[in-house]
């Protein structure tokens, strides 16, 4: 029995004991949806629960990996992710090792190998200069590569400002309509301090002025699960699954990153590969209610090389796809 499964097994009792309130609150949201998008059927997770979560289209940051993205370069890199048992890869860059070609990679050349493999561009992490200064290419780049979603690990604003950040919304909902006129979905990756309270008014969530200020229809989050419950450990009053329940459908991509308790440390957590630490994702999964279809991608930010052999990052990448889809069971 795995990790997760016997994790989920031994807290049965409090969670059946939470589920009236679990299942209230996905009834309240069920009530601002329209009636085709009640009608979305989760598949069933441990012991029958409904999962937002698919198993069978598991994803890696290839930030994780990218020192073999470096040294070997992506083909060797998606043969063994396909290998393992991934489906769908979000990129930190498009470059490998020029000397791996002779010169740098089209990406043309980069879907083909994608394709090969059975592999899914399901996103892509741009800087938000990149997306001021050169939009209308990065929404090339993405179509080529086939990936649904482009998206920016940048805050909104580095001023922590209730105006700075309106001003930021304003600037995601003009790339976020331009990237729906292209058939693609805008997202913003959080960090933790995205959930800081503004300097200007120290009552109000920065986090909160962004989703109220940019326009639900054209700009998506991706939540980084780790770094909202830093966020959480930092400025507490809030519970990051409760974001999901109430925009199901914002939410179309997942971090997920593990971390070890550490009061000690300021981020309340260590960072460490998946199923390696003690962050509560069964309780995480259940409570985010039974909407969206979220994709779940495996991402560790510590530097490559660190992780035990064998082998360095590619060998954290198999063990955490293992207890991945072991939680996802």
């Amino acid at each position: 029995m795995g990790k997760f499964t016997h994790d989920f097994d031994r807290r049965g009792f409090l969670r059946a004991a939470a589920a009236g309130t679990v299942a209230i609150g996905a009834a309240s949201v069920a009530g601002a949806l329209p009636a085709a998008a009640q009608t979305l059927a989760p598949h069933a997770g441990p012991h029958g629960a409904s999962l937002t979560i698919p198993k069978d289209a598991i994803g890696i940051q290839l930030y994780s990996v990218r020192d073999k993205v470096s040294q070997l370069g992506f083909r060797v890199v998606f043969e063994e992710l396909s290998r393992m048992g991934y489906k769908e890869v979000e990129f930190a860059g498009y470059t490998q090792n020029t000397s791996i070609l002779g010169r740098q990679i089209t990406l043309q050349e980069i879907r083909t190998l994608l394709d090969d493999n059975g592999l899914r561009a399901i996103g892509s992490h741009i800087g938000i200069g990149a997306f001021r200064s050169n939009l209308q290419q990065e929404l090339d780049n993405a179509q080529i590569l086939g990936m649904p979603n482009i998206g920016t690990p940048s805050a909104p604003s580095d001023t922590q400002t209730v105006v700075a950040y309106q001003a930021a919304a304003e600037e995601f909902n003009h790339w976020g309509e331009a990237a729906t006129a292209r058939g693609l979905k805008l997202y913003q990756h959080n960090h933790w301090a995205e959930f800081a309270f503004a300097k200007d008014q120290p009552a109000v969530r920065l986090y909160d002025v962004f989703l109220e200020n940019t326009d639900s229809a054209h700009v998506y989050l991706e939540m980084d699960v780790y770094w909202a419950f830093v966020g959480q450990f930092r400025y507490p009053g809030f519970d990051p699954a409760a974001y999901v329940r109430k925009h199901p459908y914002r939410y179309t991509l997942f971090h997920m990153k593990d971390g070890k308790t550490d009061p000690k440390a300021a981020d309340g957590y260590d960072m460490t590969e998946f199923g390696a630490g003690d962050m509560r994702y069964q309780r995480f999964i259940h409570a985010i209610g039974p909407f969206g279809n979220h994709h779940g991608i495996w991402e560790q930010d510590t530097a490559p090389g660190t992780q035990p052999d064998p082998p360095g990052s590619l060998g954290a990448a198999q063990r955490s796809y293992t207890a991945l889809a072991d939680l996802l069971d």
